[in-house]
């Protein structure tokens, strides 16, 4: 009996367990998944609501365009139609089928515009984030917070943590960029060598690294817990292994972070970046 209770507090102990982590991790990837990621910005919230609105007016085009066609195989054969028509041209026709398609483009342009402007034009930031790409790995900067640097690099096992927490494969990194809830984030973006791209699905960012020029971007997380992004640029060999790994934390978590990392990641106690992997870089 004693044993009974004890194995249901043990399952009921896994599954809350299970439940708080899966909670936790609000922007990574799920299998068989056919939309977009939960949303944990407001830009990628107004992206799905247009993404799901346009989805269903392309959806009722097709329909439309598919009714047509088999309206005219369906009339216009050779057995229902044997003497064919003389019309050449019908001028009410001709300006109906090209003046919808220009008030459905403009109808989608309204609020793409709207939406492409926002994610394009950065806030006032409450603080800034520098990601650099390299051959194959990401770079940071805190230049806001005592302008400490790291590196972050694909993990292969959770055993390679320093602390446990949640592991992703090809997603997890040793390191992950820190940032506190409802905070404005710029992120300016650049690269070391070749072409990279800085991308977190679930918040709506994605800008390229370019060697020679500082891009920039912005988010604003809604949630707390683990996002997850790759680069999106094909980069080289390894372009699958430098995901992107970014918490969303409360301000003072954020602010007991900051006062170790400034201390762990001083500039001048920070080794120069592995160079193993760069040498096929081209």
């Amino acid at each position: 009996m004693h044993i009974g209770k004890l194995a249901g507090a043990v399952v009921a102990f896994v599954l809350v367990a299970t439940g708080a982590m899966a909670a936790e991790v609000v922007g990574q990837p799920v299998d068989w998944g056919l939309n977009f990621q939960a949303a944990g910005s407001g830009i990628m919230s107004e992206l799905r609501v247009f993404h799901d609105w346009l989805l269903w007016l392309i959806f009722a085009i097709s329909l439309f365009v598919l009714g047509l066609l088999v309206w005219v195989m369906y009339r216009y054969n050779s057995s229902a139609n044997p003497t064919p028509g003389t019309r050449t041209h019908n001028t009410v026709l001709e300006v109906l089928w090209t003046a919808i398609p220009v008030v459905i483009l403009v109808i989608i342009a309204v609020p793409s515009f709207r939406i492409l402007y926002a994610a394009d034009t950065v806030p006032p930031a409450d603080m800034t984030i520098k990601a650099t790409g390299y051959q194959w790995y990401w770079g940071y900067e805190y230049p806001d917070h005592g302008d400490f640097y790291f590196d972050a690099f694909v993990v292969d096992s959770a055993d390679e943590f320093e602390e446990p927490r949640h592991f992703a494969r090809l997603l997890s990194t040793d390191l992950p960029v820190v940032v506190p809830v409802d905070t404005t984030v710029r992120v300016q973006v650049t690269a070391a060598d070749v072409l990279h791209s800085w991308t977190v699905p679930a918040l709506g960012v994605k800008v390229d690294a370019v060697p020679g020029r500082l891009n920039e971007t912005w988010f604003r997380a809604e949630r707390e817990g683990i996002y997850y992004g790759q680069c999106s640029e094909l980069c080289g060999d390894f372009h699958g292994r430098m995901p992107i790994e970014l918490h969303v934390v409360s301000q003072e978590a954020f602010d007991a972070w900051i006062a170790e990392a400034q201390t762990k990641f001083a500039r001048e106690s920070v080794p120069p970046g592995p160079v193993l992997l760069t040498q096929n870089a081209n």
